[in-house]
């Protein structure tokens, strides 16, 4: 009975949740249509603005548009558009030419349209600022080097650079900063951009690469260095979309073709300064750029804390109750094969084992490519993180019952299919429970990574609040997760209660 009745638990407590949900995971998943227009947006303060400028813009222009917020980085962005799964979203030259393209001869503008135009991608006219690569330091430090030049640095090979995880694999990142300078450092760490500067500014790296329109700079007081031999592109916004949405949406083009020359550098950085320093939600902040540069009055969405803190709750819940009922269904049969059969046991085991140790980031990177954003592709990679404690209890707890209780079963001429029902499956039915609870309560935690690919929960709050450097949005994410994970662990321990016979129940106190 073990095998069922959890299942049966989660299942009816995935559909209570589910109608509640249908229209976020539909509006997550489901193949762009006409009727809306999905617009994506990075993990950095300035893609998120600009997303939001382009959604409440579309809105105004009678386009239903939603703002799919902090997807990942460049390369889960530019896939999503190859893939129709976003229509629309901030971009810079720079990015295009040297990490999308992979082209050196594509270097101006109708070249990079024309290789663009090849996978049926548009891009607008630059919207009038840059957010160039570039390299800071703490300037009292720069000043107490004597630095003013990235070159400067070969004389320096004690000091600790940490740069963002992306500007150490981009081709325009650290190994082109490493070669054209010939930089001699070794104590070269990869970290979180927004951590990057708190890292900066607490004293436990030296150096960092930056963006021209971070706020951060001048609010940390860094000097950037300057790039002496020019090793960076300009990296110019942009607007990337998909090419035929003048035929789905005519009164886009004319919409968007508003914004192009609109910024500049000072007004960037300002509007970066409102978000992250200020804690201004981005959606007031681009209202009234909208407002007071186009006279458009801006459609701001913002929801109030427990709205939000309701609204993650039910999407961390969605992800959590399916995923783990379909690796319930899964691995219990799964975990009674391996114990049946020794050498298919340990194939099944080694397999399942191999998958949890995939770390969990790169699982959900893998997943992209397959199953686009959003829920569905989380809710994958959650189920096969589940399915290794749950396998490998069951098939230590079928194979730790003792020989004479299976012989005596055989002696009195029960089936097979009858002794492991009645007989098997009640005698590991405490191992199979912890199982499926151990399975439960990692979900739960590592369900809040879904959020870096556009599935929601309580990752949410917890990716805005590291970008923010808000601990209240930290805590908003974190908080709520260890108390589901508290919950699900003593649900667990009350389904005991019915699951486990008496004698066997992990606590005394339930006998």
């Amino acid at each position: 009975m073990i095998q069922c009745r959890p299942s049966i638990v989660l299942v009816a407590f995935a559909a209570l949740w589910a109608p509640r949900l249908s229209v976020a995971a539909s509006a997550a998943d489901a193949p762009p249509t006409q009727q809306t227009l999905r617009i994506g947006s990075k993990l950095s303060t300035d893609s998120v603005i600009l997303a939001e400028i382009a959604t409440q813009l579309s809105r105004g222009n009678g386009v239903p548009a939603e703002h799919l917020r902090q997807l990942g980085g460049t390369e889960i962005l530019f896939k999503a558009l190859l893939s129709r799964q976003i229509d629309l979203y901030p971009e810079y030259t720079g990015t295009i030419t040297q990490q999308l393209l992979h082209d050196p001869r594509i270097v101006t503008e109708p070249q990079i349209r024309a290789a663009l135009a090849q996978r049926g991608i548009a891009m607008s006219q630059p919207l009038g600022f840059s957010n160039n690569y570039a390299i800071g330091m703490r300037r009292t430090e720069a000043d107490r080097l004597g630095l003013s030049a990235i070159s400067n640095l070969v004389n320096h090979p004690e000091l600790r650079l940490g740069f963002s995880n992306e500007f150490m694999a981009r081709h325009d990142g650290w190994p082109l900063l490493r070669d054209r300078y010939a930089l001699p450092q070794t104590d070269v760490r990869g970290l979180d951009h927004d951590l990057a500067y708190r890292a900066l500014a607490a004293g436990s790296i030296d150096a960092t690469d930056l963006y021209s329109a971070d706020a951060e700079i001048a609010y940390y007081d860094l000097r950037v260095l300057d790039d002496d031999l020019q090793i960076f592109p300009q990296y110019r916004a942009v607007y990337l979309c998909r090419a035929d949405l003048p035929e789905r949406w005519p009164a886009l083009p004319g919409a968007l073709a508003r914004l192009p020359g609109k910024f500049d550098q000072a007004a960037m950085v300002a509007m970066s300064r409102r978000a992250k320093l200020q804690q201004v939600p981005e959606a007031i902040v681009a209202a009234d750029f909208l407002k007071s540069t186009l006279g458009i009055r801006g459609q701001a969405q913002v929801s109030g804390f427990w709205a939000m803190i309701g609204q993650r709750t039910l999407e961390h819940l969605y992800l959590v109750s399916l995923s783990l009922t379909a690796a319930i269904i899964l691995a219990v049969p799964l975990g009674i094969l391996a114990a049946r059969w020794t050498g298919a046991g340990r194939i099944i085991v080694a397999i399942v084992a191999v998958i949890y140790t995939i770390p969990s980031l790169a699982l959900l990177a893998f997943m992209v490519p397959l199953l686009g954003i959003g829920v569905w592709p989380a809710m994958v990679a959650l189920f096969l993180y589940s399915l290794l404690p749950i396998v490998r209890n069951t098939h230590t707890g079928l194979r730790a019952i003792a020989p004479p209780i299976r012989e005596s079963a055989e002696v009195l001429g029960l089936p097979a299919w009858t002794r492991l029902w009645r007989v098997e499956l009640p005698l590991a039915s405490a191992s199979i429970l912890a199982g499926i609870q151990t399975s439960a309560v990692i979900n739960v935690g590592t369900a809040t990574l879904g959020a870096l690919i556009g599935a929601g929960g309580y990752g949410e709050p917890i990716v805005t609040g590291i970008r923010l450097d808000s601990k209240a949005l930290i805590l908003a994410g974190a908080v709520p997760a260890a108390l589901m994970a508290l919950l699900v662990q003593g649900l667990f321990e009350f389904l005991e209660r019915f699951l486990v016979p008496r004698g066997l129940r992990s606590k005394p106190g339930l006998a």
